[in-house]
């Protein structure tokens, strides 16, 4: 199949969560598993040209916007360490500026801008000749998508046999749109909105919800959280689109990029281990510890680390920490390493622990990729309590690493991290299901206690290690989806 992704971020260009990580890893095992994958998104003023060998094409793309024509400039590199062709689509006047989505409220023009990428993904890839089986449309972002498919692409011959496939990421963010703006640059027009209209909700343009309503097939990054959203408040007001679609709507786990972390293979941790040698993951452990200022002989004491790599936001449960971690960490049970950037009430929080505990909590506030391996390999527990979580791949990285996730029974951390069981020696992690303060604690007191007794603590590392949930299994899962959504419109997949 000839796959077109396209999203707002895509690792290692630009990110901002993990729909950029997702958004790498596919393309990459779908090229492995004999696939004509291709990416495509917006160029942003801080994307390092010279770093990724990103070069200027001649190829210069109009793209209607509204009544009136803009233009685009492709740039072209390739995925780090693979042949998928990435395609970038350059309008200065659009995304020259920091960021992606101008945090934390967003630029005031978001609905223009990405309408446009959404727009010129149609054009560049007429432009370069490449006739997509598949359009794999991630998040609002490229919402409007499905919609230019179904309503203007579809009958120019160039599309006539493709399908598009519509992946949520998080229902929380739906680019809600005032509706004059969003219909006149969409070329839509005000005649195709109105109260219940495919693009409407709540008096408002909601781009999630036109993704939804107009592809052909519609995912979310894990089973669990495609019930959730149905049926639950997590649905964020959209449960009845969603339900219409039911039938159509898969939910497919996201998957890891082993090739980028694996303590096998990972060139930023100081010594690679296995599940066999975790003696050399407990050494990561103290030389991590000694690096951050204690004596060889204090990060060598048996008492556990706990991770947290997240975006400090109400939806990761940071107040689940907030309320149990002084004590926890007053009392010497714990430690703490923690990277993360967000609310900044939660940041003061951990700068407030830092201070207070400075030979117990280690925090740095920003986002550095090799400190997020570094503290994953050396955790000995991983922290997800999460609100929500439609699927979440810190758990899944912790597990390979040998650090034991304590996560809520939400969405994709109900579907990859299971309670262990002592009698049995089974499971990967320690799970409380409510979002509830008292739940939380007692996780955390059920994994200290595993801790330490052998051989349970070994045994729960090697049981997470050998889990696999590898982006290769995802990529196969989405093929089967690409050829359900191409059977839809009349196209034979065995032949794609």
């Amino acid at each position: 199949m000839n796959i077109l992704l396209c999203a707002a971020e895509v690792a290692p260009f630009a990110k901002a969560g993990g729909l950029a990580d997702v958004a790498a890893s596919l393309p990459k095992a779908w090229a492995v598993l004999g696939h004509r994958p291709l990416i495509m998104l917006p160029k942003y003023g801080h994307i390092d040209v010279d770093n990724y060998e990103i070069e200027p094409t001649q190829t210069v793309i109009s793209v209607p916007v509204g009544s009136w024509t803009e233009y685009a400039r492709l740039w072209k590199t390739k995925m780090p360490d693979s042949d998928v062709p990435v395609y970038f689509i350059q309008n200065s006047d659009y995304f020259d500026r920091p960021g992606i989505y101008g945090n934390p409220d967003g630029f005031t023009d978001n609905d223009r801008r990405f309408l446009f990428f959404s727009r010129a993904v149609f054009e560049a890839a007429k432009a370069i000749g490449f006739a997509p089986d598949i359009i794999h449309a991630h998040d609002n972002h490229t919402g409007f998508v499905p919609a230019f498919l179904a309503s203007f692409y579809r009958r120019d011959a160039f599309f006539a046999r493709t399908a598009s496939v519509f992946t949520i990421h998080n229902m929380a963010y739906q680019g809600i749109f005032e509706p004059r703006r969003a219909m006149e640059f969409s070329g839509f027009g005000m005649k195709s909105f109105y109260r219940g209209s495919w693009f409407e909700h709540g008096g408002a343009v909601n781009s999630m919800k036109a993704g939804i309503m107009f592809a052909e097939k519609i995912t979310t990054v894990s089973p669990t959280y495609a019930q959730e959203i149905r049926w639950t408040k997590f649905g964020e007001g959209l449960q009845d689109a969603l339900e219409s679609r039911a039938a159509d709507l898969v939910g497919v786990l996201n998957g890891v990029d082993y090739s980028e972390w694996n303590p096998v293979l990972d060139t930023h941790i100081p010594l690679r281990y296995t599940p066999d040698i975790l003696v050399r993951k407990d050494e990561v452990k103290a030389r991590f510890l000694m690096r951050n200022g204690l004596p060889e002989k204090e990060a060598r004491e048996h008492t556990p680390l706990l991770g947290m790599v997240s975006r400090l936001t109400a939806q990761k449960g940071v107040e689940m920490l907030e309320k149990t971690l002084e004590d926890f960490l007053a009392k010497g049970l714990l430690r703490i390493a923690l990277l993360g950037t967000g609310e900044r009430r939660y940041e003061d929080f951990f700068r407030y622990i830092a201070r207070k505990f400075p030979r117990r909590a280690f925090v740095k506030i920003g986002y550095d990729t090799p400190l997020s391996h570094n503290i994953i390999a050396a955790s000995d527990f991983l922290a997800v309590p999460s609100l929500f979580e439609p699927c979440g791949l810190t758990q899944m990285y912790a597990l390979k690493y040998g650090a034991v996730p304590i996560v809520r029974a939400t969405g994709g951390l109900a579907d990859t991290v299971e309670e262990y069981d002592a009698a049995k020696m089974t499971g990967t992690g320690f799970v409380f299901d409510r979002f509830d303060r008292k739940e939380f604690r007692a996780a955390m007191q059920r994994a200290i206690i595993c801790y330490r007794f052998q051989p349970h603590w070994n045994q729960i590392r090697q049981n997470g290690m050998a889990r696999n949930f590898s982006s290769e299994i995802s990529a196969a899962n989405y093929v089967n989806v690409f050829s359900w959504a191409l059977q839809k419109i009349g196209v034979s997949a065995d032949k794609e």
